[in-house]
């Protein structure tokens, strides 16, 4: 065992000493010892319940044979830091929480671990250490909250932030703010809809790392405490049958997760957030390895915030395994091997259907016919960019207005100049120049809660909320701090969105700006966030700070045009 490192024989006697300083007996310190870590916080609801879960854990483990080990690391709450500095840290979190469970564990050479996460940052990151670290792990996610109910109607933190953008255009009243915003939320829990923390938890099942459909269960539901307590005994099964996430993260199930993610019209921080996974796990997988999944799989989940379900209701409809079984169904996903030893099929054969149900469709009648989001070219990102496809087009031509900030974006909408026909363009918001790459949810919100989410696009080198929806453009890559096109953008530019012909593009004559252009001042020049911008690579190669990704990326798509980008 790993642990013997820290524990046998004569020279590990002040290792064993203490050991025994914090209750643990010779039989206790024999046993293989084993992390659970978690992200626990009385911050938000999204991480409230993981302390509760990881007792469980733990005595899931006892109960094998182990001996558990806890751990906490950090979280940052989205839905809090929305719109302020704060959402710097939230990307940068997840390469904290990453390194903080790789140090913990090979800190104190653990034999295995259970990962409990709750928010979307955790999820990633959970995913991130286990393959950097690959020793038998077992990830649970802590669930979604329950939906919030507002004039007979089920709600989610979305229609919060929607709400402020009515309330600045004088569309409800201070009264009606307030009550939607006590209704919203009632509870433990990472938000409800389809948004990153839901996407991330179904990515989690379909790449084998949770079992299937213990993170569909909702964080409040009787049975999450079970299914923490089985994620304990089945991590110390792994460590017996030496089962290890890298066996699991291939190129396989980077397929089958893009797909999921593309049926349920789920989060575009899942691209980000996958090709990070990939990374750490040695996988081949580029931005353009998304394209097909999406082109080539239906929407089939009826979810928030496009659809009209949370993702309570769809666990009552059978949860991930219901849509994974629409999708092999139709010949969609490819078996793969999971955690438990059983392949991915066998385990979503075995799952429970919901005879009556409609939040999950057949693929014959699907909601859509692709997948919600396409990945963009052209001579404004030619390393690539996420369009979030709405529902009614996939092109878009308008004038830029042209954002440095978040803020002042913001302060537009609700100063309500911002008109049908625009673009708006919020540069120096990605990884480096962010930094951090912030969601715009406040932006998109109150243009969604102004009535123009459908006559105004968006483009940022930073990202979107799972929550958001409409025309948006995201992840535009090279970012506007190191150069890339979206920095040479002037007010009244014409801007294009084509769909499909896979471009963002624009007529301006980039190249003679060019010359002009200078580097804007770092935002920040000490702790974290200044050591972010610093280390991290392009949105196109998933925004992280591993070594590797700090070289150009080299897409396939080399027939665009690269007017206008860097050296």
């Amino acid at each position: 065992m790993r642990s013997d490192l820290i524990k046998s024989g004569p020279d590990r006697a002040p290792a064993r000493a203490m050991l025994r300083a914090t209750g643990l007996d010779d039989a206790a310190i024999a046993k293989p010892l084993v992390a659970v870590v978690h992200t626990w916080s009385n911050v938000s609801p999204c991480n409230l319940n993981l302390r509760e879960l990881a007792v469980e854990a733990a005595a899931g483990i006892r109960a094998a044979g182990g001996t558990p080990v806890e751990f906490n690391t950090i979280a940052v709450t989205d839905g809090i830091a929305m719109g302020t500095p704060g959402m710097r840290s939230s990307l940068i979190s997840r390469e904290v929480i990453t390194d903080s469970i790789e140090l913990a564990v090979d800190g104190h050479c653990l034999d295995a671990m259970v990962v409990l996460c709750g928010c979307d940052k955790t999820i990633p990151a959970a995913a991130m250490a286990m393959a950097r670290l690959d020793i038998p792990a077992v990830a649970l996610y802590g669930g979604t909250i329950a939906h919030g109910t507002h004039d007979h109607h089920p709600i989610t933190v979305q229609q919060v932030f929607e709400a402020v953008g009515a309330h600045g255009a004088g569309r409800i009243s201070d009264e009606e703010l307030t009550a939607v915003e006590r209704d919203a939320c009632p509870g433990a829990g990472a938000c409800g809809g389809q948004f990153t923390a839901n996407t991330m938890a179904m990515v989690l099942t379909t790449m084998g790392l949770s079992p299937v459909g213990y993170n569909d269960i909702p964080a409040t539901h009787p049975a999450k405490g079970a299914a923490a307590f089985r994620c304990g005994e089945l991590v110390m099964e792994c460590l017996r049958a030496n089962r290890t996430p890298r066996a699991l993260i291939t190129r396989t199930a980077m397929r089958n997760a893009a797909r999921m993610v593309a049926a349920t019209a789920g989060s575009t921080n899942a691209v980000l957030h996958l090709l990070a996974i990939a990374r750490e796990a040695g996988v081949e997988w580029t931005l353009e390895d998304f394209e097909p999944a999406s082109v080539h799989t239906p929407v089939i989940a009826d979810l928030l915030p496009g659809g009209r379900y949370t993702a309570v209701e769809l666990f009552g409809a059978g949860g991930s395994a219901r849509v994974a079984q629409e999708l092999i169904a139709a010949g969609m996903l490819e078996d793969a091997p999971t955690v438990t030893g059983r392949s991915l099929f066998d385990e979503v054969a075995a799952a429970p259907r919901a005879d009556t149900q409609d939040v999950v469709h057949p693929v014959s009648a699907p909601l859509k016919p692709r997948g919600g989001y396409s990945i963009l070219y052209g001579n404004l990102a030619p390393e690539g960019c996420i369009l979030k496809i709405p529902g009614k087009s996939g092109s878009f031509e308008g004038t830029a207005r042209v954002f440095e900030s978040e803020e002042e974006a913001f302060a537009a909408v609700q100063g309500n100049r911002i008109r049908a026909g625009d673009v708006l363009v919020i540069r120096n918001e990605g990884p480096a120049g962010g930094p951090g790459m912030r969601e715009m949810l406040g932006v998109t919100a109150a243009l969604v809660g102004r009535g123009l989410g459908d006559d105004v696009a968006l483009i940022t080198d930073g990202r979107f909320s799972g929550a958001t929806h409409g025309f948006m453009v995201g992840h535009v890559a090279p970012e506007a701090a190191r150069g890339g096109p979206i920095a040479l953008l002037r007010d009244g530019d014409r801007i294009a969105i084509d769909a499909g012909q896979r471009e963002l593009r624009t007529d301006a004559d980039l190249a003679a700006r060019r010359a002009h252009w200078q580097p804007p001042a770092p935002k920040v020049s000490r702790g974290a966030l200044a050591k972010y911008a610093l280390l991290v690579g392009s949105a196109s190669d998933g925004a992280t700070t591993h070594p590797d990704t700090r070289v150009p990326n080299r897409t396939p798509r080399t027939e665009t045009s690269n007017q206008g980008a860097t050296a």
